[in-house]
């Protein structure tokens, strides 16, 4: 009972200081924002109904360092590189927000799918071009990051990396893995080929990933660090991949898969944090599913984890171990703190999904933890992100009546080729980036970095921690839109 007066009080708090517009954002308009920032990533050629229209085509040729075809993928932040391991992780979130959501987008459903597959497509090309060879990078980080060039202009080095059997990638190959596997259940009933395709892909780059062990950041090196580094190794990865393996396919031999190898690969590890580099909170959340809704004994364990994470998250638990902002934000890093909470933010809501179909609730400690009171912190994350904050600030570009206007990121921060049809060199790109005018192309729907543990923001294009967007910020945040703007008693 104390516990639940605990998470009462912070949320009850956290509403009355800060709930100007309580109540009146519009859920549904930021579902199909978050879903269009994503066309605003696109890399290769644009589709005929492409919504983001002051982009245009843009790294037709990638690949052609080894002759093969790598166009397609996404931009990961607010840069020029397709970097494979935040890619895939991207993939997984959109996938796992339909898996769990997609009955709640209505009329974006297929937007969201197709953000899955102008992923899933790039992907499988990746991992079928060569054999026995995942390709997980497409350009020099170094060298892209001394340019500020819209994609259409790129000259710099398209050069992709890859990795081999002589030179392993367990971390990204397993994600990957796992992205495509996610990806299969999303297109089982509308596209069961497509859907076959991905899944036996999946098979594939998962056995690949496991018979060649090794981290791509020992492969790869400066060209993976300090911008993607695997600094929680690749367990996680191959326990993450295995379980959706096992979700996707149903097929026996990844249970038993998990479970032999599920204590190497940190069964009954705790980590407080989920994002593109550490799979294991999530995947406690994905495998305590099989225990909660099918009494799988093996994956008990998983659900004693996943109640550690989510009590970590909740205040007065007596594993309580996050922090919030005076403003009720959950807060991890300086840099980029918004990914982590819209990461939480889906697992939260995730679980309480789980936790609804079985007994409502959960313990931590001697209390008692409703799915209603994870559903109530979850509101708050995102209620915050939409503008119910101390800054009155929304931190999704084009979402409600006052956000960033001066998003770290090229495309945007450059005059459109159509506004400004001439070639704008590596050069001569800086002069928009130290600009102090808004942006000339609006980022709808991009979450940004966000604030500070002090609510503090600072708008401006060259404070990249707070102002660049990611697509591992917006993906969680579509499945956990797609919750609040079809649930009466979330708004």
């Amino acid at each position: 009972m104390e516990l639940i007066v605990a998470v009462v009080k912070f949320i009850a708090f956290s509403l009355l200081c800060f709930s100007t517009n309580a109540y009146t954002l519009d859920y549904a308009d930021a579902l199909e924002k978050s879903i269009i920032f994503f066309e605003a990533q696109r890399s290769g050629k644009l589709p005929a109904d492409q919504r983001v229209t002051w982009r245009g085509n843009s790294g037709l040729s990638d690949g052609a360092s080894y002759n093969v075809d790598l166009a397609g993928g996404y931009y990961d932040a607010g840069d020029n590189v397709k970097f494979g391991l935040p890619l895939a992780f991207t993939t997984t979130m959109l996938a796992w927000s339909v898996i769990e959501f997609g009955d709640l987008m209505h009329g974006q459903l297929q937007h969201a799918k197709a953000a899955i597959k102008w992923s899933t497509d790039y992907l499988i090309k990746a991992a079928t071009a060569t054999p026995n060879t995942l390709y997980v990078q497409v350009a020099d980080p170094n060298m892209d990051h001394r340019c500020w060039e819209r994609p259409e202009d790129m000259d710099t080095s398209r050069n992709a990396y890859r990795v081999t059997a002589q030179n392993p990638g367990s971390d990204v190959a397993a994600e990957t893995a796992a992205a495509l596997a996610a990806a299969s259940i999303v297109f089982k009933d509308s596209d069961a080929a497509y859907s076959a395709k991905l899944l036996q892909t999946a098979i594939r780059v998962f056995d690949f990933a496991d018979r060649y062990r090794g981290s791509y950041s020992d492969s790869l090196s400066s060209v993976a660090c300090p911008f993607y580094c695997s600094y929680s190794g690749y367990h996680d990865e191959l326990l993450w991949g295995a379980s959706w393996l096992h979700k996707a396919s149903a097929d026996a031999s990844y249970m038993a898969y998990i479970h032999t190898n599920g204590q190497t690969l940190g069964a009954e590890d705790d980590d407080y944090s989920f994002s593109w580099d550490d799979k294991r909170a999530g995947a406690k959340i994905l495998l305590s599913q099989g225990f909660l809704q099918n009494r799988i004994e093996d994956l008990q364990v998983y659900k004693a984890h996943a109640d550690n994470y989510i009590c970590s998250l909740i205040p007065g638990s007596p594993s309580f171990q996050a922090q919030y902002t005076p403003g009720g934000l959950l807060y991890k890093e300086s840099e980029s703190n918004l990914q982590y909470v819209t990461s939480a933010t889906f697992l939260l809501l995730t679980y309480a999904k789980y936790l609804k179909g079985n007994g409502g609730a959960t313990t931590c400690g001697s209390s008692t933890i409703t799915a209603e009171s994870l559903i109530s912190l979850a509101k708050k994350q995102v209620d915050y992100i939409l503008g119910e904050n101390p800054a009155k600030m929304s931190y999704m570009v084009g979402f409600g009546k006052r956000y960033p206007l001066h998003v770290h990121h090229r495309g945007s921060s450059i005059p459109s080729v159509q506004a400004h049809p001439s070639h704008i060199s590596c050069n001569e790109g800086f002069s928009y980036l130290y600009s102090s005018s808004p942006n000339p192309n609006i980022l709808t729907g991009a979450v940004l970095g966000g604030p500070d543990n002090k609510d503090s923001f600072s708008d401006d294009r060259n404070n990249y921690q707070q102002s660049e967007p990611a697509t591992y910020i917006n993906a969680p945040m579509v499945g956990a839109l797609a919750f609040f703007a079809s649930t009466p008693l979330a708004g």
